[in-house]
């Protein structure tokens, strides 16, 4: 098997400036907003990785980014310490994903019905959360507190150590350590075996259950995983935000993260992040004023993006420098050429 960073392609270079910018950028700036972009970029690449590698739509992919932050709520609530906090927040988005993915793909649902079914699920999580007002909607220590949330918990501590907080600068440098991680873990997916089946399945699902392949683990595999990722990201969401509410199961949230990620670009890794952290960025700015509605911002840049680079922003700029290199190398092997025939290109002329 090929050693997997070359399978995975990661440009080592980029990777290692990147993650120097995200280590220096505090030095400079505020986290507040870097920490809440590192979030949604994470957020973004869990369903970029699903979608653009897998072929698998989710439009419901909020429910996990949902699920990860009130299962963080609820069990720092009742336990005080983070560490089991943050571990639930993965497993059990993961394991309501694969019982619906493996219901769904055992089942054989086609994708437009996967994608009402994921967006379903969603927006029953968004009307149940927020019909838990009251004394008797709470799980131990926590009340769920219906529309308004639950505030008021404690944030991520030092392992251990529940005194110790973690809060601020600390929080910035772990979304961007789990950002930077994810990313590492999605290429090392696709260098392995498990990422070309995926790959596969994207391309010809047919072909790949005739080569004996089980189509359908792989997918719920993947969906578990992808939602693990989103479960994360709620999980930081929640510590960035210190409250939790009905409204990250939201429509707005589900179609922001399919915009970031259509904006970026599908199959690529930093399509989605990109998508993210820009469109992010933007949708904080707009919302500084009050003239222009943001979702008719966002829908025009939506828009614009799919009829001049349906791939997206990233792929399109791939194609442009390829093209780029391409017509160099061209032009140098010509020149190369002339000069072992030692005919200068004026003389040629």
């Amino acid at each position: 098997m090929t050693d997997w960073p070359s399978a995975g392609r990661i440009r080592w270079g980029w990777f290692l400036l990147a993650a120097a910018i995200l280590v220096l950028l505090p030095l400079v700036t505020e986290t507040l907003t870097p920490t809440l972009l590192l979030i949604w970029a994470l957020f973004a690449l869990s369903l970029g990785m699903m979608w653009g590698f897998a072929g698998l739509l989710s439009f419901g992919h909020a429910a996990y980014f949902g699920l990860g932050a009130y299962t963080y709520a609820i069990a720092v609530l009742n336990i005080g310490e983070s560490t089991v906090p943050l571990l639930l927040s993965l497993i059990v988005p993961a394991a309501v994903a694969a019982a619906i993915g493996a219901m769904m793909f055992y089942g054989r649902i086609s994708d437009v019905y996967m994608g009402v079914i994921t967006l379903v699920v969603t927006l029953i999580l968004f009307k149940f959360m927020s019909a838990t007002a009251g004394d008797a909607y709470k799980i131990g220590a926590a009340r769920l507190g219906g529309f308004n949330g639950i505030p008021g918990y404690p944030t991520l501590n030092a392992p251990g150590f529940p005194d110790i907080s973690l809060f601020g600068m600390p929080t910035y440098y772990i979304c961007a350590a789990a950002l930077l991680l994810s990313y590492l873990l999605w290429r090392w997916i696709l260098a392995r075996s498990f990422g070309r089946v995926l790959i596969g399945i994207r391309e010809n699902e047919m072909r790949c259950e005739l080569l004996g392949y089980n189509v359908a683990a792989y997918k719920t595999g993947i969906f578990a995983l992808s939602a693990a990722m989103a479960g994360l990201a709620g999980c930081l969401f929640a510590n960035w935000a210190e409250i939790v509410t009905p409204a990250m199961f939201g429509l707005s949230q589900a179609a922001e993260v399919l915009i970031w990620v259509i904006v970026g670009g599908l199959g690529t890794l930093i399509g989605p992040i990109l998508g993210a952290v820009v469109l992010g960025y933007v949708k904080i700015l707009l919302g500084q004023q009050t003239l222009i509605d943001n979702s008719l911002i966002l829908g025009a840049l939506l828009i614009f993006v799919v009829l001049a680079m349906p791939r997206g922003v990233v792929p399109a700029l791939q194609l442009v420098w390829g093209s780029i290199r391409r017509r160099a190398r061209a032009r140098s092997g010509r020149h190369g050429t002339r000069r072992r025939l030692g005919v200068s290109p004026a003389e040629r002329v």
